[in-house]
């Protein structure tokens, strides 16, 4: 091939090296009022009285919006399909808020300073109520968090339930009986947040036609258009959305947030309304990762082969669910698909707390899942007496296998039948064995203050969701040969731009130049559901190719019928005929718009996809704990994926070497720790740790030798696989250094010295 597998330069790389104004906030738009959100004080309260009387008469203040401004109606900030899996549980503004950081009026002023000053003036009178902040007492807690009428999707209101899940293949009760070895283990991961660099901006406009545009850092402009219309009674036509280049979402941008609010104030003024979240308010008032309690236990016979897996997840939801079933599903579906086991159940509970609103992150749910699942794989080889990369390979799916889980568990659907047609996990584990020295650094004796351990874990993912996600694309060719892409697919960071403009350019035998790429625009892109569950690649690439080939079949005919020839064929960027002759598709081109056989040479097409393929990965970390201090450093982490073929090496490694400080932080120092009335205490980057490049381990990132048939020439998904098994390995690992089994994220100090046995 002569793009594909190519080190290609990013196709926005020269505008974001230089500083260009791509990203949402680099636009200057005149007569613009800024808007700031008055955020609950409290956890759970009846607002009994709000008086904006003085804000509204502050100098400079043009609008200031409370529940008492709009119809009540009931939706999903989840910015996934639809209709949506999840409860339909928010209002814009509400009477009642459920959380620190719960929306309870917002203003729109002249300038920001003016804005800041009139959420001081509202005087709102709050009747406290009753709070819960354990989700293990959520759902006996004896009152409702939600009420029954108006909203939908709830699965209990009365037992704060947002979502239920519950799935059984076999007898997993009879398998666990009779199984030779049974292992158990109950484990946690904490609230973690996406923290992008670039905020949640949002900024709209009306057009010369009186539309409202809405210019926004957003992982899912058509979500965001179905919905702003839908809250506020709109009709779809009158919506614009256009999504500029994002500085990261994680997920955390899979979310409506903020965009109704400046589209309100916008419509209502008809001016033009900006609104930029603080660091703070991320931390607080935007998502999180759901934490989550999982238990499972594993069957085994005598020969190491897994009977059964039993599977329990207690999810936290926090105040509101937009993700809520979801990411449960996830959860159960990606655990459920890494091994071979003839009976199978899950049962989940996802509930509503006083807390900060748990969202989409990377990996969305299979973090969750691969941490307790690979930590009670380790612990079950040791006690069986056999090495943990030879227990998962042993139990590991193969080529050919049937996943069963996939047929009954979709996110938050029925799922559908899956094959496995391609997994190089087995090359992943014996790759990372040799490149970590795990034969003998594993059984080297420690002693000493600082000890030294290997820890390994495997995960798989998916390439967006079956049945459900969808992508288009519209291609045409121009006369000097250069082709216009435009896909609704969004590139938030990932160089998905870059990728299907690679695709296009195999296809049409040219350089990736000759591709312009116009994406995320709702007025003038093709639909897709968005950059979300590792699907752009997979996905929104396989419409690019089938477009580039409609496009290259036309410019093939169009040759022919130039060259008044029954056979040609292209070789290069020329049609040649049999006898020799040949046109160029710059003469094609030109040919079509102004001569003879006038027309315009295009290609436009969709993918949906019942298969979801999962890209699979095998880490190994290398730790050093202090056995004074109980602190751990990671030193080494090797990491190995099976993402079929890989479209653009940089830019893949680069999502490697992103996801692995993620998962990291969460593994070590990342969490949100609430007081005790639901405060979140960490709100800056120097309380609330992410990894730096100074925390940063040796990496040794690899890819395996691997060929998806479903994808575009071969491709799986890599953008979310390389975070669901860092902090399992690195948890393994300490328990190989000095013989501490880590159950809860993060791993805390104080928890290595109490639990050591020196």
């Amino acid at each position: 091939m002569k793009v594909i597998g190519k080190d290609t330069e990013r196709v926005d790389g020269l505008a974001l090296v230089k500083g260009k104004p791509v990203f949402a906030d680099d636009i200057a738009i005149k007569d613009m009022l800024h808007v700031k959100i008055l955020h609950s004080p409290v956890a759970h309260a009846k607002i009994l009285e709000i008086d904006t009387s003085k804000a509204l008469a502050l100098e400079g203040v043009a609008a200031v919006f409370t529940h008492k401004d709009f119809t009540p109606h009931y939706y999903t900030t989840a910015g996934q399909g639809y209709p949506e899996p999840g409860p339909r549980d928010m209002l814009i503004l509400d009477s009642t808020v459920r959380f620190v950081g719960d929306r309870v009026a917002f203003v729109a002023a002249e300038t920001l300073e003016i804005a800041e000053q009139a959420l001081e003036l509202i005087r709102v009178e709050y009747e406290e109520l009753p709070c819960i902040f354990d989700m293990e007492k959520a759902m006996t807690a004896g009152f409702a968090l939600h009420p029954s009428e108006g909203t939908s999707g709830i699965h209990d209101v009365s037992r704060n339930v947002a979502a239920h899940l519950d799935a059984e293949l076999g007898d997993v009760d009879a398998a666990i009986k009779t199984s030779d070895y049974v292992f158990e283990g109950t484990y946690s991961t904490p609230f973690v947040q996406m923290a992008s660099i670039e905020p949640h901006i949002s900024i709209t406009w009306l057009d010369d036609n009186n539309r409202l545009v809405i210019r926004t850092s957003t992982q899912v402009p058509y979500h965001v258009r179905r919905i702003v219309a839908e809250v506020l009674d709109i009709p779809v036509s009158r919506v614009r959305v256009i999504k500029p280049r994002i500085g990261g979402g994680f997920g955390g941008k899979q979310e409506i947030l903020n965009e109704e609010l400046v589209a309100a104030v916008t419509l209502k003024t008809g001016r033009p309304a900006r609104i930029e979240y603080t660091r703070e308010e991320e931390l607080f008032a935007a998502r999180l990762r759901h934490p989550e309690l999982v238990t499972f236990r594993l069957g085994f016979d005598n020969n190491q082969m897994l009977t059964a897996i039993d599977l329990n997840i207690l999810e936290n939801c926090g105040a509101y669910g937009p993700h809520a079933l979801t990411v449960m599903s996830v959860t159960a579906q990606k655990a459920l698909s890494m091994y071979k086991a003839p009976s199978i159940r899950v049962n989940g509970d996802g509930v509503y707390t006083n807390l900060t609103i748990g969202g989409a992150y990377r990996g969305y749910g299979a973090p969750q899942a691969f941490f307790p699942l690979e930590s009670l794989m380790d612990e079950a080889a040791e006690q069986m007496g056999i090495d943990p990369i030879d227990l998962r390979l042993k139990n590991v799916f193969q080529v050919g296998d049937d996943i069963p889980i996939a047929k009954i568990l979709g996110e938050g659907r029925e799922g559908f039948p899956m094959v496995l047609y391609s997994t190089e996990i087995a090359a992943c584990l014996n790759q990372a064995r040799e490149l970590s020295n795990w034969d003998q650094l594993r059984h080297q004796q420690q002693t000493g203050r600082f000890r030294k351990g290997l820890g390994v874990a495997v995960a798989g993912q998916g390439s967006g969701i079956p049945g459900i996600d969808m992508g288009s694309a519209f291609i045409k060719m121009n006369e000097d040969a250069s082709f216009n892409l435009q896909v609704g697919a969004t590139d938030l960071g990932t160089g998905s731009d870059t990728a299907l403009a690679q695709i296009a350019a195999e296809v049409l035998n040219v350089s990736v130049d000759k591709i312009i790429v116009y994406s995320s625009d709702t007025d003038l892109t093709p639909f897709d559901t968005g950059a979300y569950a590792s699907s752009t690649t997979y996905i929104s690439g396989s419409a690019v190719k089938k477009a580039a080939e409609i496009c290259r079949e036309m410019i093939l005919e169009q040759g022919k019928k130039l060259l008044q020839v029954e056979s040609a064929e292209i070789i290069d960027t020329s049609v040649v005929a049999a006898d020799g002759a040949s046109m160029s598709y710059q003469d094609i081109c030109t040919k079509s718009f102004y001569t003879e056989e006038q027309v315009q040479i295009m290609g436009t097409a969709s993918h949906m996809s019942y298969d979801s393929p999962p890209p699979f990965n095998a880490t190994i970390a290398e730790v050093e704990v202090d056995t004074l201090t109980g602190v751990v450093r990671v030193i080494k982490v090797v990491s190995v994926t099976d993402a079929g073929q890989i479209i653009n090496p940089k830019m893949a490694e680069g999502q490697i070497e992103g996801g692995i400080p993620q998962a990291l932080g969460m593994a070590l120092t990342e969490f949100m720790p609430f007081d005790e009335k639901g405060r979140p205490i960490n709100l800056d980057f120097n309380s609330y740790h992410i990894y730096t490049a100074l925390d940063m381990p040796e990496l040794v990132v690899r890819f395996a030798d691997s060929h998806e048939p479903t994808g575009p020439y071969g491709a799986k998904a890599v953008a979310e696989i390389p975070i669901n098994a860092p902090a399992p390995a690195v948890t393994n690992a300490i328990y190989n250094a000095v013989g501490v089994r880590v159950k809860h994220l993060p791993v805390k100090p104080a928890q290595i010295l109490h639990d050591l046995k020196l």
